[in-house]
Formats: C-alpha cells, sequence, structure tokens
C-alpha cells in the first residue's frame, strides 16, 4: 500500500507501507478520496510547524470513505463518505473533562503529531468521523479548514453591528471570515496580496479592504470604516510574529484579539497599549466537535459555498512534485487538493 512521507523538512518520498488490521471496538477502517493541503501541511514541509515530528504522513483535510467498522461503531456504516475531526484526544486531562478535546494536554492531531491521511487506507477512531449523504469528497476534505474559522469566530464572539477585522486572507482567513459575516459583523479583511482581497470583494462582496504596505496607512483606513473606534473584535489568521503584535493596534477599546495562527516566534508588544484599551487576548487551537456537523450541514444547504476555494488539484503521483509550488503565494494557490481515488 503506497503513501507519501515528509522524511525532513523539504523532502517527500513514497513508501510502501503495510495493509491496515480489521478495525477493533471503536474504530473505522476508511479510504482517503481527498486530501486538502493546509497551512500547517506547508510549514511542517518547511520546517516552521512547532507541532510536527520527522518523519510524517501528513494529511489531516480529509474526505473518506469507510471501508469498515469495529464492534460497537453506529455512528457510522461501511459506504458513507465522511469528513474527518483529526484531533485525537485523551477524554481523561482537565481540558478534556471540561469539554475542550480541541486543546487537549495530550493532544495527537493525525498529519501532524501520528501519521496522517496521505496514503491510501488507514485506521481512525470511528467517533471523529463526521458522514454527509449530499457532500462531494472535495467539499468533506475541507470542512475541517471552515471548522478552524467556526471556532475562532466562536473564541472572538462578534456580534450584529460590530466592526470585525480578519488579519490574513489564506485559508484560515477566508474560513474565520465565512463564519464572521454569518454574525452580522460589519466585516473588514486586511492582506499583503491585493489578489487575494480581490477574491474577498468579488466572493463574499466584502466593501472594507485594506492592503496593508507597513507604512502605518491602514490604520487611516481603519480609523474611517470604523467612524474612528477600530475593531470590536480582530483575528489575525497570518501566523506572523510581527503581524500578530502589531494587531494590538487595531483593536478598539474593550476589544477582543484573537490569535488563530501559529508561530515559532516570539510575540512581543508594549504593556501600556493592552492595558490602556483593557483589552481581551485570546488563542484559538483547532476546532470542536459540533463545528463539523454544523458546517456539514451549512454546505449541504448551500449556506457555505466551497466551489471558490478550489484553486489548485494533484494527483497523489504528482503531489511531491508540484508540492514545492503551493508554498509560493505568487501561484496564487488558495486551496491545493490531492486527489488519491
Amino acid at each position: 500500500m503506497k503513501a507519501i512521507q515528509l522524511a525532513e523538512p523539504r523532502q517527500f518520498k513514497q513508501i510502501d507501507i503495510d495493509e491496515p488490521t480489521s478495525p477493533g471496538p471503536g474504530e473505522a477502517l476508511v479510504a482517503t478520496h481527498r486530501m486538502g493541503i493546509c497551512g500547517t501541511d506547508l510549514s511542517g514541509y518547511l520546517g516552521k510547524m512547532p507541532f510536527f515530528r520527522y518523519p510524517r504522513i501528513p494529511g489531516h483535510e480529509l474526505g473518506v470513505e469507510v471501508l469498515a467498522v469495529g464492534e460497537g461503531v453506529t455512528n457510522i456504516a461501511p459506504g458513507d463518505r465522511c469528513s474527518i475531526e483529526p484531533y485525537m484526544n485523551c477524554g481523561a486531562c482537565f481540558a478534556c473533562r471540561n469539554g475542550h478535546g480541541n486543546c487537549c494536554e495530550n493532544l495527537n492531531v493525525i498529519g501532524v503529531m501520528v501519521d496522517g491521511g496521505l496514503r491510501e487506507r488507514f485506521l481512525v477512531r470511528a467517533d471523529k468521523l463526521h458522514p454527509s449523504t449530499k457532500l462531494t469528497y472535495d467539499q468533506l476534505a475541507l470542512v475541517e479548514t471552515l471548522a478552524i474559522g467556526c471556532h475562532a469566530t466562536d473564541r472572538g464572539a462578534p456580534q450584529t453591528g460590530d466592526h470585525a477585522l480578519i488579519i490574513g486572507a489564506g485559508p484560515i482567513g477566508l474560513s474565520t471570515l465565512e463564519f464572521t459575516r454569518l454574525t452580522g459583523a460589519t466585516v473588514t479583511v486586511m492582506d499583503l496580496v491585493p489578489s487575494r482581497l480581490e477574491f474577498v470583494k468579488k466572493t463574499y462582496g466584502i466593501d472594507h479592504t485594506v492592503v496593508f504596505k507597513g507604512d502605518g496607512s491602514e490604520l487611516e483606513q481603519m480609523h474611517e470604516i470604523t467612524d474612528g473606534g477600530l475593531y470590536k473584535v480582530v483575528t489575525d489568521a497570518t501566523g506572523n510574529n510581527r503581524s500578530m503584535a502589531n494587531a494590538l493596534n487595531y483593536v478598539a477599546h474593550t476589544g477582543t484579539l484573537v490569535y488563530v495562527g501559529i508561530t515559532t516566534d516570539e510575540i512581543s508588544f508594549a504593556h501600556p497599549l493592552m492595558h490602556r484599551r483593557e483589552m481581551t487576548l485570546k488563542g484559538s487551537r483547532n476546532a470542536m466537535p459540533g463545528d463539523f456537523t454544523r458546517i456539514i450541514g451549512l454546505i449541504e444547504d448551500g449556506t457555505i459555498d466551497t466551489n471558490p476555494w478550489i484553486t489548485h488539484r494533484t494527483s497523489f503521483e504528482a503531489m511531491i512534485d508540484n508540492f514545492d509550488d503551493y508554498t509560493k503565494p505568487e501561484t496564487g494557490v488558495l486551496k491545493a487538493i490531492v486527489e488519491l481515488v
């Protein structure tokens, strides 16, 4: 059976692995049809993902087919199409006992801390599978990305009439946008790349976009957009420590700043800026089980359209040759999909 492994930064190789055994109690045997390439995969390839260990079979944005189920499994059946919730939590630590398995103290995210789905088939906990009778494998592979934005939006909790700023119009920023717009907040999106902002305007009808130039001019635009008040909720989805530190400048008095991107670098800022505005600073990690159910329903009923997201495709066989291009913003990649079947 074939798999693709990231042996060390920038070194993929195709490997042969043992055929998985029959599923045990509470498990399912699944075949991977589609894998979405996300920022975690790109960071792991570039050697910038703090939770990544090599060698590793990547892949946690997955659309899979259930081949067999083990004893006691009732939520899915062979033949079901599913999205995978890739966060394998322990169920026993403080976070898990309090309903926050997304940030379990012993968390293993498939494709990051343990091997993921860039292989023909594998065993997975059945309770982490979310079925749909309507969605395609492409759509199912995008559910996890959307779940990150869903949870980040919940962490910031914007309300109707609030001004909300999303920094970074990559996949995580766009997934946050999907759910922030549903709250009724007035959304501004800022990015370095004008073409990404054009995508936001055309696809989502967002009126307020700001090109970040690094000269402070963005603040003048933001004051004009918000009538001087700045943003009740700011979400930084860049994973860039300089952007994350600078984001405090855009938060309104008593506002909230959410970090959904990950960086290995230190973030530093002058404390009076946070203190004077009585700012709330939050992290957002992974997503909740209910987010997956909600997102599948929103795609099924047409509230969320995933079609504009997929800009690039590759076969399993060509992925190694194509992957390096996906790390380069100038290639225009928003979401690349690997087709395994």
